[in-house]
């Protein structure tokens, strides 16, 4: 593997994170680029780590599955699309091997993600913070929970046991 494709490795994946986490904190929104950035690296990861056809396979399939869940939760509201297709793309990454992992970090951080939001919510905060938009969609009881921010939280945490990372350090 060459230099500049194992640096790519490294960075690509939780570059695409962290700005979504970002994006989704901000404007509550994820970009639709990113899920497919995500998508696209993996495609071209996959084979430069020496992952067989098969495995591909097995993980294009966790990323359907994945993606046909969140879309599910998406359609009765509990989750925005972009966390769906979020998901669904880091999932790719992950495969059946640390899928159960990645899923279960997510849900941890979203647990605490949606806390701490709730108590935010409840407290008064002074009025030159809410004039800045994004932390008054935070604020707002109508508003939802960024959850972008627990999948990006959940996937950075995952990603150093995947084979991307072991074989990237090698």
């Amino acid at each position: 593997m060459t230099p500049f494709l194992s640096t790519t490795l490294f960075l690509v994946f939780p570059a695409v994170m962290a700005v979504a986490a970002i994006s989704d904190l901000t404007t509550m929104t994820i970009p639709n680029r990113l899920s497919l950035v995500l998508a696209a690296a993996f495609l071209v990861a996959a084979p430069a780590i020496g992952m067989s056809l098969p495995d591909i396979g097995l993980h294009l399939a966790g990323g359907l599955l994945v993606l046909a869940i969140g879309m599910a939760l998406f359609s009765r509201g509990w989750i925005g699309g972009g966390d769906a297709k979020l998901a669904a793309a880091a999932a790719l990454w992950f495969g059946f091997d640390q899928m159960l992992p990645f899923l279960t970090v997510v849900s941890i951080f979203g647990g605490v993600l949606t806390i701490g939001i709730l108590a935010l919510r409840a407290q008064m905060v002074p009025v030159f913070v809410l004039r800045q938009s994004w932390f008054f969609r935070l604020h707002d009881k109508t508003e939802g929970v960024p959850y972008g921010v627990a999948i990006a939280a959940g996937a950075l945490a995952v990603f150093p046991y995947t084979p991307f990372l072991a074989l990237g350090a090698a």
